[in-house]
């Protein structure tokens, strides 16, 4: 028994007052063990209970806990209990083959697969799990568990970005050997496991994994039109890889950035992740629009994609919904890669100041850092024979002192006042609703924006100019 774990379940309350006050055999086991053996700490605990009823299980917890009781399963016995705080829960369920070691084997990943009985502290590892972890290992249970539930394909990439590990030559094979039953399981479940792969920390190394394999076009179709943008100029990657190395990029960033950037990334504002893990995603997928606007200049031989972040910006959206992302995290990401240039483009304009950062700042709202960090990221990740060490400094200095405009002002900004809504100008106009309409509302919000427009007069001129009155 590893010591260390012993002392780390003792020092856990909840698991604790379970051994304490229930009886039958009850075993922490997969991630949270896996986790306690890596010296992190969890809020998700799983336990398996033997020659016991589940239901009524789960139910006394939460009454002993003053808990909240949801079944996730009722067909497979599974059950969740969430803690007051709503952060800790256990999930709770019978081992599958009605024994722990038959249920260990039936787990994806070795790693995925040791026990601990919470009151005796006996560790069960009968695959070798333990090794595994500590010499860093993604290594298959066996290869009937991946076409029992090929999700576990994607799940072995989610794991090895979470943790770094190396996949074991054995797994990989099995695993392309089935690549194509990918398309089996439920898109809600592919979406689970993608945020948590762009959550991890060595995302940017599986992405490269994945893409060997022939997993990453499996999931994105996209990458597969990526694959076609050579080296350019300006880019000393192929695209596929620049789009990689952006999401790595963003994670060295974030690293290097002051305590309010990484505040505001570790934000959980949508879909249940964090913005980092969404600002990554959107990093690998921000040059989509690139190869339906792809021309070469005949006498100068330059490639060039005009207006791809606004094409890019639309492509998204089917993509991501075909995923079942949610309508704020399509939004999200859509505006990073409509917006991805316009930081950079603004700063290195000739006639750059603090209006025009104000402009940017009303504009992108919430999301001025992030899409500060995407340009970043891009930047580095470009670096073609045309672009030479110093426009790279001087582009990333300049984006720092936009980041640093928005950290000072940031607290001081109000929303912008509505001066004339819909109905005002239709009445103003005497129109009808329209796209001309809704043209116009857009054009006096731009304006606002800019601070051209301050006042309900200011409007009103505005709109009558702008509609030729």
């Amino acid at each position: 028994m590893n010591l260390d774990l012993e002392k780390i379940i003792k020092s856990d309350e909840i698991l604790t007052q379970i051994a304490k006050n229930f009886d039958g055999e009850i075993y922490l086991v997969g991630g949270a063990v896996r986790d306690f053996l890596c010296g992190k700490s969890t809020n998700d605990r799983d336990l398996v209970v033997e020659n016991l009823d589940t239901k009524d299980f789960a139910l006394r917890i939460a009454k002993f806990f003053d808990a909240t009781f949801v079944p996730l399963d009722e067909e497979n016995k599974i059950y969740r209990v969430v803690m007051k705080d709503k952060i800790n829960y256990l999930d709770i369920t019978q081992p599958a083959g009605g024994n722990i070691n038959a249920d260990l084997f039936r787990r994806d990943l070795t790693i995925n697969a040791i026990a601990v009985n919470i009151k005796t502290f006996e560790l069960i590892d009968k695959t070798g799990g333990a090794d595994d972890l500590k010499n860093g290992i993604i290594r298959s249970i066996s290869e009937k568990n991946f076409t029992d539930d090929p999700l576990r394909i994607l799940r072995v990439y989610r794991f090895q970005a979470q943790t770094g590990f190396k996949i074991d030559g054995q797994t990989e094979t099995q695993l392309k050997k089935h690549l194509d039953l990918i398309s089996v399981p439920a898109v809600e479940r592919i979406n689970y496991e993608l945020m948590h792969l762009f959550s991890g920390e060595f995302t940017p190394q599986t992405l490269l994994e994945m893409d060997k394999v022939g997993l990453l076009e499996k999931i994105f179709p996209v990458v597969k039109e990526l694959k076609q943008i050579p080296p350019n100029s300006h880019h000393h990657l192929r695209l596929l890889e620049h789009s990689i190395e952006t999401v790595r990029n963003i994670g060295v960033i974030y690293k290097s950035s002051p305590e309010p950037v990484k505040e505001h990334l570790q934000k959980s504002d949508f879909g249940g992740y964090s913005r980092l893990a969404h600002l990554k995603l959107a990093g690998f997928l921000h040059d989509i629009g690139k190869f339906s606007t792809w021309t070469i200049e005949e006498d100068t031989g330059r490639h060039r994609f005009i207006k791809h972040d606004d094409i890019g910006a639309k492509l998204v959206v089917p993509i991501l919904k075909k995923l079942v992302f949610s309508n704020k995290q399509i939004d999200y990401i859509s505006c990073m890669i409509k917006n991805h240039i316009y930081p950079a483009a603004l700063m290195t304009s000739h006639d750059v100041n603090e209006k025009a950062m104000m402009r940017y700042v009303r504009k992108m709202e919430d999301n001025s850092l992030d899409e500060i960090v995407l340009a970043k990221a891009d930047r580095l990740s470009a670096r073609g024979p045309a672009i030479s060490d110093e426009m790279v400094e001087n582009n990333i200095n300049s984006l720092t002192r936009l980041q640093d405009f928005y950290l000072k002002v940031k607290d001081t900004l109000e929303p912008l006042p509505k001066l004339l809504d819909g109905n005002e100008v239709m009445k103003l106009l005497n129109i009808k609703p329209s796209p001309k309409l809704g043209e116009i509302l857009d054009a006096l919000h731009e304006a606002q924006i800019s601070g051209d427009v301050i006042t309900k007069e200011h409007a009103v001129e505005f709109v009558k100019k702008y509609f030729n009155i």
